[in-house]
């Protein structure tokens, strides 16, 4: 089962399988993380730095889309503004003035992690994002989020946005919880395209364990200068659930595929 698991890593960071005598030494384990949780059954086995409030990234966009999919049509038209068509960072291009379903920006959301679909979804909730945004802190204070504070909608560095490994898994944990999230979270692909049909865009899940390791589900990748790279990671097998952040892990994917054997394979679940 190790090497199934050092040969799915191979895979996540897109290399040629190592040779026999290229076999790299397992590393250590808990995560090189800053911050990290990992639950099993909705057990915590392992943790670290769990309420420190760091910068999230686009595992942001989990709130977003918690937000959007909250009385919203999925087939409501959206027009993109300029704000929107601006965006910086991880984007589709879209261009002011197109038109798509909320449902189609949503899945360049979550599967992209587009930060222009991202505004434009919030544009299209709040009238624009800064209403948005305190929509978002609003929730955040609801749930009991104690270490989380939005200052934008997409994940960018700003002072004050902020969110901590507990934080992010109870929004994790909500969004799998909900069919239409769980169900683009999941995907490795999709295709979407503007109403008038003039413009085709081809989605691919940033999550690398998607399609790779055995039973993953989820959930949302993201990076940015301060942050680092961030992953929450959800994968079922025979039954069983375990669900991973990491914040500013710089091996995400190689402490992604080792938390996860481990928890799946060398841990003992809770008695059901």
């Amino acid at each position: 089962m190790r090497l199934v698991a050092w040969l799915l890593v191979a895979l996540l960071c897109c290399v040629p399988a190592y040779a026999k005598d290229q076999t790299p030494t397992p590393r250590n384990f808990p995560p090189d993380a800053a911050a990290y949780l990992v639950k099993a059954d909705g057990r915590v086995l392992w943790a670290k730095a769990v309420d420190q409030p760091l910068s999230p990234a686009s595992l942001t966009k989990l709130m977003t889309a918690l937000l959007v999919v909250e009385g919203n049509d999925p087939g409501a038209v959206v027009t993109v503004g300029t704000a929107a068509a601006r965006e910086s960072g991880s984007r589709l291009g879209l261009h002011r003035g197109e038109r798509l379903t909320v449902a189609d920006l949503l899945a360049a959301t979550l599967i992209q992690s587009a930060n222009d679909a991202c505004h434009a979804l919030a544009d299209h909730v709040a009238g624009n994002e800064q209403r948005f945004v305190v929509r978002m802190n609003r929730r955040a204070r609801a749930w009991g989020l104690a270490e989380t504070h939005f200052a934008n909608a997409c994940g960018h560095d700003q002072p004050g946005h902020t969110s901590s490994a507990r934080d992010l898994a109870v929004l994790a944990e909500r969004a799998l919880a909900r069919p239409e999230l769980a169900r683009l979270m999941a995907a490795a692909s999709m295709e979407i395209r503007s109403l008038d049909g003039s413009r085709h865009y081809q989605l691919h899940n940033k999550n690398l364990l998607i399609g790779r390791f055995p039973g993953a589900v989820g959930v949302k990748t993201g990076f940015t200068a301060r942050a680092g790279k961030c992953l929450v990671g959800a994968a079922r097998q025979d039954g069983h659930e375990v669900l991973l952040v990491m914040l500013n892990a710089p091996n995400r994917w190689w402490d992604a595929v080792e938390a996860l054997e481990r928890a799946f394979f060398e841990r003992q679940f809770p008695a059901r």
